[in-house]
């Protein structure tokens, strides 16, 4: 796989940091790693964005690339069509792509938002990059109450374009899970019909780089360079059976 683009099921859910911890741990495995944002929303120039973050957690012989920025926190198209700025289009995420694969060993395509923001004022999408690409995408969702909608619909977009899925990862798996989140861990493959390929713990990207590099391969499938184990995962957080009502719980 030259290129994954990952996308999520919606804002704030850890993209930046999956998108780290998968460079991370290609890295580990001495393959060169880029990291390309199409669209950085909301950061006026110079602030450090998703990419530079990815790269600064993943390793400093990763390559950061951005290519527009527009300083609301809005839609890529509405941000760009705001600030009086052109749109980035599906061709040139694609263009960049290329040219990165043809010296890294992987690059790593961050999306802004879902699979279906708008880019363009023509309303194409990361999807639509995916497609010139014809790269795999990677889903990350969030572990909570809501997830298995939003995931399942992600993934039926996904199918409805002829595009391929690797799976989905969990962007922040919370220190202490709801019983929501450990029934989402078995039922998010069953619902979405993608396998789990890893879970993220929450407030990794606060970690020292070295000691994220160091854990990266641990929240992460071997499909993503890693070795962690969505049976073995699912198997820890599975939640105790219910009882019926009005029995009395076993002694």
């Amino acid at each position: 796989m030259g290129v994954i683009v990952v996308s999520g099921t919606g804002t704030e859910i850890g993209k930046t940091v999956v998108t780290a911890a998968v460079a991370a741990a290609a890295a580990a495995e001495g393959r060169s790693v880029a990291v390309l944002k199409p669209a950085q929303t909301g950061l006026e120039p110079g602030a450090p964005g998703d990419a530079a973050e990815a790269a600064r957690l993943a390793g400093p012989h990763v390559t950061a690339v951005e290519l527009a920025r527009y300083p609301e926190p809005l839609a890529p198209d509405t941000a760009a069509r705001r600030a009086g700025m052109a749109a980035v289009t599906p061709e040139e995420v694609a263009e960049a792509a290329g040219k990165l694969a043809a010296s890294h060993d992987l690059v790593l395509v961050e999306g802004a938002g879902g699979l279906l923001v708008r880019f363009d004022p023509a309303g194409r999408t990361l999807a639509d990059a995916a497609a010139l690409l014809g790269a795999p995408v990677l889903v990350v969702a969030p572990a909570a109450l809501g997830t298995l909608n939003a995931t399942t619909l992600t993934a039926e977009a996904l199918r409805a374009r002829g595009l391929s899925a690797l799976g989905v990862v969990v962007g922040s798996w919370p220190a202490a899970p709801d019983l929501a989140c450990r029934c989402n861990l078995a039922d998010l493959p069953s619902s979405s019909g993608l396998p789990l390929l890893g879970a993220v713990p929450e407030g990794s990207g606060a970690l020292a780089p070295a000691e994220f590099r160091a854990a990266a391969p641990g929240w992460l499938a071997p499909a993503l360079s890693g070795t962690w184990s969505a049976e073995d995962f699912q198997a820890a957080w599975a939640p105790a059976p219910a009882t019926a009502a009005g029995a009395a719980p076993a002694a």
